[in-house]
């Protein structure tokens, strides 16, 4: 967890055994009825929460299951950015006292060895808090914001390297922050 200039941000990253176009596609998916891939009860009382506070919880779901265009509603997020192949961007359009991004960027491995098919992919969540209330709203979850967004990303390099492979479960890199 670092903060710059008023935002607050959790980065993680990992090395996935897939190419960054199978990264890309499964980071593509996530939200709607493909649940946000950890923690899923966790998301879904977040969402309860939010429509409770007058928000748009989790009901608007996603268009399409496989893919996302800019502009779009995806739960109770914004798609902000897209970069085919290389980055999505939401923004939270829940209720909270401050905005909040969550990004997730693929690149090729550079250190990898020539024809390998490993890719970094990073996850950042930013939070730009307002007030008082902001600050105390983000830091009552850091608690639990470390294990949800590890095993998000965790499941998300699972999904793409057996989706790369064609077969059951695989082993995962290890995170690498």
């Amino acid at each position: 967890q670092a903060e710059a200039e008023g935002l607050i941000m959790d980065r993680r990253q990992r090395l996935v055994q897939a190419p960054p176009a199978q990264v890309f596609a499964e980071a593509k998916r996530i939200g709607g009825a493909n649940g946000w891939l950890y923690a899923n009860p966790l998301w879904k009382l977040r969402g309860l929460l939010d429509q409770l506070v007058g928000g748009p919880g989790l009901q608007r779901g996603r268009r399409q299951q496989d893919n996302i265009r800019e502009g779009e509603a995806l739960d109770f997020w914004r798609v902000e950015t897209i970069e085919p192949g290389r980055l999505l961007r939401l923004r939270a359009e829940m209720k909270l006292p401050g905005r909040a991004w969550l990004e997730f960027l693929v690149e090729p491995d550079e250190a990898a060895p020539t024809g390998s098919s490993q890719t970094r992919l990073t996850q950042t969540a930013y939070y730009e808090p307002k007030g008082l209330l902001g600050l105390a709203y983000w830091y009552s979850l850091v608690p639990i914001h470390p294990s949800i967004f590890k095993g998000m990303l965790g499941q998300l390099a699972r999904r793409a390297e057996q989706a790369y492979r064609g077969s059951g479960a695989t082993a995962g890199e290890p995170e690498l922050a």
